[in-house]
């Protein structure tokens, strides 16, 4: 995991990002307009209470926080990155298929989908 560090001087946070994820991320944006970024944003919902949102997006808002590793930018919200501080963005392929797994240190309990969660 290569831990990112926010491009804020008053905030601090981290968010981790394994090869795999950035290389999937990599892959996705290659086919997407310039300027276009990853996402990953905490919305109220799911079976435990917040849902992992990830998202190719072009429109920064005013608390976006922009994390680089890889060579990869991952946008986050400052609200969502109190949720997800210190965690790991992975991606996944195994039996069950391909998809984006978080490993959370915040999170109190999470569903067996993996994109569920609490605090």
């Amino acid at each position: 995991m290569e831990t990112m560090t926010a491009k804020a001087e008053a905030l601090s946070g981290s968010f981790g990002l394994s090869a795999a994820a950035a290389q999937r991320i990599q892959t996705m944006l290659s086919g997407e307009p310039d300027g276009s970024f990853f996402r990953v944003a905490v919305n109220g919902g799911g079976c435990s209470g917040f849902q992992y949102e990830f998202s190719i997006d072009t429109a920064r808002q005013d608390d976006d926080l922009v994390f680089v590793s890889h060579d990869v930018e991952v946008v986050i919200d400052e609200m969502s990155l109190e949720l997800v501080d210190n965690a790991e963005l992975d991606y996944v392929q195994d039996l069950m298929g391909s998809y984006f797994s978080v490993s959370n240190p915040n999170a109190t309990a999470s569903c067996g989908c993996g994109t569920s969660f609490s605090v």
